[in-house]
């Protein structure tokens, strides 16, 4: 996490002490001062660079920084993130991106080398479920907090979802709930807001996001907790925007191979035949992106599966699309696929 207190400087500081925070900051690939003015808004930013240029035009050390400072500069408004805006600035070769209240001083610098982007989205992640297929092992502990090499399940998908810069959370629990409360807090020791929604009888797949009141965002991601997936989440918000879409389902391939001619009929009459054809379904992958909006639809108690959840807007004319998952993915279900992950996370950089 960057300290913002080593990147600030005040517009008539001079160039000297510049000069000195900047060599107080041990990274050389963040040498970036943000200026201020004597009422903490930002006005400029400052880097080795404009200082270099500065003394090329005649300025010396005794000059303020406000003589130096490059503006206008790079910045993020807190009340509206644009990930296509972002996608350009990284383009543009910046590392750190400061945040700006509606006064314009700055609450959070972002650092690219930790955070991809920034997605304007709430993420609720179900984790109420009782993992039978995968008993004895959830006796006793509940399946997002089953080991995956030396982190919890639910740990590597937090983790994931915060490498895009998601910050608010909701969880839904039930089953041992009060161990993954434990596990987690509040997550403001991971700079994220955790909320939880407690389930005192199953809702099914989906009943219980209907309850949920405080999403910020007006687009929510739905994620299974008990996924272990690298899936490219700045690109699933982006073609869900691109494509207009109300809903977006994240899905897998799914192959069938028939070791058997197969006959193409019409009625009863054969017109061809295929040999050992090989038919690709698109699985569901238990991640969605949905517009809050659509979330009304839901009963605000009750029981309800997202299969039927997607019925039900597409019956009211709504647009659901599907994104292709490129990658990893593996829905830990059983004690085989626990032992799959178990291989998987010791090839990748995590």
């Amino acid at each position: 996490m960057i300290d913002l207190k080593k990147h600030l400087v005040n517009t008539s500081d001079n160039i000297k002490e510049a000069l000195r925070r900047l060599d107080e900051i041990a990274d050389f690939e963040i040498l970036t001062l943000f200026v201020t003015d004597n009422e903490g808004t930002m006005v400029g930013s400052l880097t080795d660079g404009d200082i270099r240029r500065g003394f090329l035009r005649g300025l010396d050390l005794s000059c303020p920084v406000q003589d130096f400072m490059n503006t206008p500069f790079y910045y993020l408004n807190d009340n509206g993130m644009d990930p296509m805006k972002i996608k350009e600035i990284k383009r543009k070769g910046v590392r750190l991106l400061p945040v700006l209240n509606k006064h314009g001083k700055i609450i959070r610098v972002i650092d690219f080398k930790s955070v991809k982007t920034i997605l304007p989205v709430d993420a609720v992640l179900m984790a109420g479920g009782r993992g039978e297929r995968l008993r004895p092992l959830t006796d006793t502990i509940p399946k997002p907090l089953l080991k995956v090499g030396n982190k919890a399940i639910i740990d590597y998908n937090i983790d994931h979802l915060r490498k895009f810069g998601i910050r608010n959370y909701f969880l839904t629990i039930r089953y041992l709930g009060e161990l993954i409360e434990q596990h987690l807090g509040n997550g403001h020791d991971r700079d994220i807001n955790i909320h939880y929604v407690k389930e005192t009888t199953p809702t099914g797949t989906f009943g219980s996001v209907g309850i949920i009141s405080g999403f910020k965002s007006d687009v929510v991601m739905v994620m299974n907790s008990d996924l272990f997936t690298n899936i490219d989440l700045e690109d699933f918000y982006l073609d869900f925007i691109q494509q207009e879409a109300d809903m977006s389902i994240a899905t897998v391939p799914y192959t069938v191979d028939v070791p058997y001619a197969v006959l193409n009929l019409k009625d009863r009459l054969v017109e061809g035949l295929s040999e050992k054809p090989t038919y690709i379904y698109h699985s569901n992958a238990g991640i969605y992106l949905i517009k809050k909006e659509m979330i009304k639809t839901v009963k605000k108690s009750g029981y309800l599966d997202i299969t039927d959840f997607i019925e039900t807007i597409i019956k009211l004319g709504k647009r659901v699309i599907r994104y292709p998952i490129v990658g990893y993915w593996v829905d830990i279900g059983k004690h085989e696929d626990y032992q799959k992950v178990q291989e998987i996370v010791r090839h990748i950089d995590h």
